[in-house]
């Protein structure tokens, strides 16, 4: 059948050109790696054709030996990776080439920082694979035909990389793709075959599918060979990695296969290999990063495992291996117990994968505690990069919550900086002989939870507070609420009882002084109306004039504030206003006469006490007036020079009279006298 030869030249999506120019830029010092990306490829295209041919034996079109073809030709300055794997269609060039379908595109061009070091990383993150081609090549040629599609459905794809490309309709005889590369001149390295065998025996040894190159022959052999038949022979070990003894592997090759299955550019912090044999017979090698991909936070972000049955690939981002927050590790589970045909489906419901998931997740977990064990400092690196992850943890994996717990770092009143280094057994450690809680503040941010005034009390008694101030955190502690029998509870929520830290005169005093000032709690009450559920005397203040304290069940302002700003609605709480008696503020108010003055003076506490916590006002402009009327009410200080001679006359035999220094004084002061 002859081919209708459909050419057309198109423009590159402007993300790719994006990507294809900060590929060629920040990558240029690692650009041995475009063979590794395109390897990994083609072992990608033989594994997906490996599993649909379960269903459809026909797909193999009576080839069924999977493999991957490395060749060079020195003339024409090539070098052509092939494969006779799954292979694309057109529409599926386009979509996989022409343009990038990854929701998480735009915050990864975002991400970008300037600077070709930092970059060359989260490039890596991303996975470049086939557009690595450019960094070596200055025209990249594919040609691809679909398994199953015949011989006619061949695509040719063409493109130097500057914008635009060209795709057509062209014939091809056997199934998969062809990635020829045209070498750019400096780049003359790679078409020796020596250069490309090392680069293989680096990067890509443990590929399960064979990967071959011409067989090396002496050149006196080459000349006099006339047959055009090329003899292949396998470069790579070919044995899965995670099949191989842990004893027969080093420490480089798991971090090279890290970065294959990763495309990243730094080792792991550290791994996990296991083989597990009985009644749920699998392997399963798994690693933990030593940095967050830029699309950790992506509501469509992938899980980093792959599920592997009897070698054969089934499934990548297999999300029922590991729970949502430990979605950052990366790896392989090979299975010998379940069906090929699993689906996503049977994931769901099966019994072998709740069993391999549970114990894996033990094993990441263990895998940290002994990591923060012996290396705090590289731990610490851990948590920087993933410790809101974690913060998940509890709620999601209610089985593993105090191993969970175990490994939460926070910043506390008695840490340095904002560092988030101190662990709840640190605290516990540190905790008071009769102290019995865990004590803990919210806010936006660590200034805000540092300030606050609900911790004023708690450094009087030198009694150590958690500053909680990433956005997660609402959401552990509303799960986490114990820890070795310790209970967890917020500064800033309910009547705070430190009766264990407390002596009984203190108690007794408390309340006498509520008794006392009973008056002047009623008369704040009935001027805030509906505002507050109640005004108290505070046991959390000594220096600051009032504070706003939640019921201890009740949501707390920051999260209020939290669900508002991401558009969702909060439920509306009353507060309970706590005064310090000894505070100047409160002590002129109770003694303020005027009413008008007293209700200005009682919402300036309350509206203060609001500020002090991160909150809003709901009407600034009469806080503000409320304020100035304040400021402007404040007898004018009494002068001490310069008055008028009358008036001066008038007090003169009331004063014993000055002494000369004292009169100097006075007159300086006074500045150019008159009132």
């Amino acid at each position: 059948m002859t081919v209708d030869a459909h050419k057309e030249t198109m423009e590159f999506q402007a993300e790719v050109s994006q990507i294809l120019n900060l590929v060629i830029r920040s990558l240029y010092s690692n650009k041995e790696i475009f063979l590794r990306e395109l390897i990994s490829n083609a072992s990608d295209a033989a594994e997906k054709l490996r599993f649909e041919a379960l269903t459809d034996d026909a797909l193999y079109e009576d080839d069924p030996n999977l493999r991957i073809r490395i060749s060079v030709d020195r003339e024409k300055r090539t070098i052509t990776v092939s494969d006779n794997g799954i292979g694309m269609s057109r529409q599926e060039v386009m979509e996989n080439i022409g343009t990038i379908a990854n929701s998480g595109t735009r915050r990864f061009l975002e991400s970008l920082t300037g600077d070709q070091a930092q970059d060359s990383q989260i490039i890596g993150q991303f996975g470049v694979g086939f557009y690595s081609a450019f960094i070596v090549a200055d025209r990249v040629t594919l040609t691809t035909r679909r398994a199953g599609l015949g011989p006619e459905h061949g695509v040719r794809w063409e493109s130097t990389g500057e914008g635009a490309y060209t795709i057509e309709t062209v014939e091809k005889a056997g199934r998969g793709t062809d990635v020829t590369l045209h070498l750019k001149e400096e780049e003359d390295e790679f078409l020796e075959p020596y250069r490309l065998r090392s680069i293989i025996g680096k990067f890509s040894d443990y590929v399960s599918i064979p990967v071959e190159m011409p067989k090396a022959r002496p050149e006196a052999e080459e000349e006099k060979e006339e047959s055009g038949e090329t003899e292949w022979e396998q470069v790579n070990k070919g044995t899965a990695l995670w099949m191989r003894n842990k004893s027969e592997i080093s420490d480089d090759e798991y971090k090279e296969f890290y970065k294959s299955i990763a495309h990243d550019f730094e080792d792991p912090l550290t791994w996990i290999h296991n083989r597990v044999e009985g009644s749920n017979e699998y392997t399963s090698l798994l690693f933990i990063p030593g940095h967050a991909p830029f699309d950790l936070w992506d509501r469509e972000q992938k899980h980093g495992v792959k599920l592997y049955v009897r070698r054969v690939f089934i499934m990548d981002e297999a999300d029922k291996l590991m729970p949502h927050y430990l979605r950052f590790v990366k790896g392989v589970v090979d299975s010998d117990d379940l069906p090929l045909n699993v689906s996503r489906e049977l994931l769901q419901h099966n019994r072998k994968i709740d069993s391999i998931r549970s114990a894996n997740v033990k094993r990441v977990l263990g895998a940290l505690e002994k990591l923060a064990r012996d290396d705090a400092e590289k731990y610490q690196t851990f948590w920087k990069e993933f410790g809101n992850v974690m913060k998940e943890g509890p709620a999601e994996d209610f089985a593993n919550r105090e191993k969970i717990a175990g490994l939460l770092r926070f910043a506390s009143t008695k840490s340095e900086g904002e560092a988030q280094t101190v662990s709840l057994d640190d605290y516990i450690e540190r905790m008071h002989e009769k102290q019995e809680k865990i004590y803990y503040i919210t806010a936006d941010s660590h200034a805000a939870a540092l300030h606050s005034p609900h911790l004023e009390v708690f450094r009087k008694k030198d009694v150590e507070v958690l500053l909680l101030s990433d956005r997660v955190d609402e959401w552990l502690v509303s799960h986490l609420t114990e820890y070795k029998g310790k209970h967890l509870q917020s500064v800033a929520k309910g009547q705070l009882d430190l009766t264990e830290l407390e002596d009984k005169e203190a108690q007794e005093q408390l309340q006498q002084q509520a008794e006392e000032h009973k008056a002047l709690l009623e008369r704040i009450k009935e001027t805030l109306g509906e505002r507050v559920q109640e005004v108290r005397v505070s046991t959390r203040l000594t220096d600051s004039p009032a504070c706003l304290v939640v019921g201890e069940y009740d949501m707390s302002p920051n999260l209020a504030r939290v669900l508002k700003q991401m558009g969702q609605k909060a439920p509306e709480t009353k507060p309970v206003l706590e005064i310090n008696l000894t505070h100047p503020l409160v002590e002129r108010l109770e003694a303020e006469q005027d009413e008008t003055l007293f209700g200005d003076l009682a919402w300036i506490l309350f509206d203060q006490a609001a500020l002090a916590e991160g909150g809003q006002l709901d009407d600034p402009a009469s806080f503000v007036r409320r304020l100035n009327k304040l400021v402007l009410n404040q007898p004018a200080p009494a002068r001490r020079g310069g008055r008028k001679k009358g008036a001066a006359g008038k007090t003169a035999g009331r004063k014993k009279k000055k002494s000369t220094d004292e009169q100097v004084s006075s007159d300086s002061e006074g500045g150019n006298g008159g009132d």
